[in-house]
């Protein structure tokens, strides 16, 4: 996994210290929404944990879909309009980062502030993951270091979140698993909060059907929901706090998809360009996973899903109680 560093110096004029900007996609096409602020209620409104309903047999398929593993889903219900290999286990990458700060919000106190340390940042280089670029020193609270695990990907910020959530390490992904279980993900494992490929390539694995079960859980936090459809997060410069932060978002659908609301991309050389994606069109919400797209690109993935999408807004409504087979 190659590092790439997010974050960049701003010359435009301060803001107020402490405060943040965050864009999200708005009007794909023209200009940006009006910045948006973060949501700040933790808790999703009760209701039962997600699942996957029996998949339905629609006519058709999405054409040129090169994902090794795909799933498109009705958001609302869960019900699945079109699949492919959809129990077959494969490597997520930093899709897994989903489930890392699923945890942080089940758990809360996402004001409690936490000092970077400097074994995030050697954690994120030595073993070739995305960083945040998080400066040891800096005091940042957990809900500021939700962006920098989402939207950059930053296995820093992943490495300081579990290592307080845990604590420790050991303790987080473990609970990452007892989760996993706890929510029928019976064909999902991590062995880091991050996807990185240790000890092994595949040590970190789902499915299709089970990350559609993870992003249905996720998108109901509102914070959760109010971070992965932003195009990049600008977090002031507070003295004696932390340095200035923007992080731009890698969801190549963010910004130029309509609709697009998220979720989370994930990339290794094993894994291949993998995503899993919301977008919102005339009132209907689809929610889908590519695993496995072929390393043609950086938005291999979206790509992919962006096909499984036109397909799945062009179904008429009559489709989603109607009737094709996986291909």
């Amino acid at each position: 996994m190659r590092l790439r560093m997010r974050i960049v110096s701003l010359t435009t004029a301060a803001a107020i210290a402490g405060s943040l900007t965050a864009c999200s996609a708005g009007n794909v096409g023209g200009h940006a929404s009006p910045a948006a602020r973060l949501a700040t209620t933790a808790a999703p409104p009760a209701s039962p944990s997600p699942s996957v309903t029996p998949q339905i047999q629609v006519t058709g398929a999405p054409k040129k879909v090169k994902a090794k593993g795909a799933v498109l889903a009705d958001a609302a219900t869960g019900q699945v309009l079109w699949s492919r290999d959809l129990d077959t286990e494969r490597p997520m990458a930093s899709v897994t980062k989903v489930m890392t700060a699923l945890l942080v919000l089940q758990a809360g106190n996402l004001g409690q502030e936490i000092r970077i340390t400097k074994a995030a940042m050697s954690y994120a280089w030595k073993n070739g993951g995305e960083s945040a670029g998080l400066h040891p020193g800096d005091q940042l609270t957990a809900q500021q270091l939700l962006p920098a695990l989402l939207l950059p990907s930053g296995a820093d910020a992943a490495y300081t979140l579990a290592s307080t959530y845990g604590p420790g390490m050991d303790a987080f992904i473990a609970k990452m698993n007892a989760t996993a279980a706890q929510m029928g993900m019976t064909h999902t494992h991590f062995t880091s909060p991050d996807g990185l490929p240790y000890p092994t390539e595949t040590a970190t694995y789902s499915t299709p059907s089970d990350l559609l079960i993870l992003g249905r859980a996720a998108m109901k936090y509102p914070v959760f929901r109010s971070i992965v459809d932003l195009r990049f997060y600008n977090l002031q410069k507070v003295k004696g706090l932390h340095h200035q932060y923007w992080w731009d978002n890698t969801d190549g659908l963010i910004g130029s998809y309509q609709g697009a609301m998220g979720i989370k991309t994930g990339y290794t050389d094993k894994a291949l360009h993998c995503l899993l994606f919301e977008a919102a069109r005339n009132g209907r919400t689809l929610i889908g996973v590519v695993l496995g797209s072929p390393a043609t690109g950086v938005n291999a993935g979206a790509q992919d899903a962006e096909k499984m999408l036109n397909w799945g807004f062009g179904l008429p409504p009559a489709s989603a109680s109607a009737s094709a087979s996986p291909s």
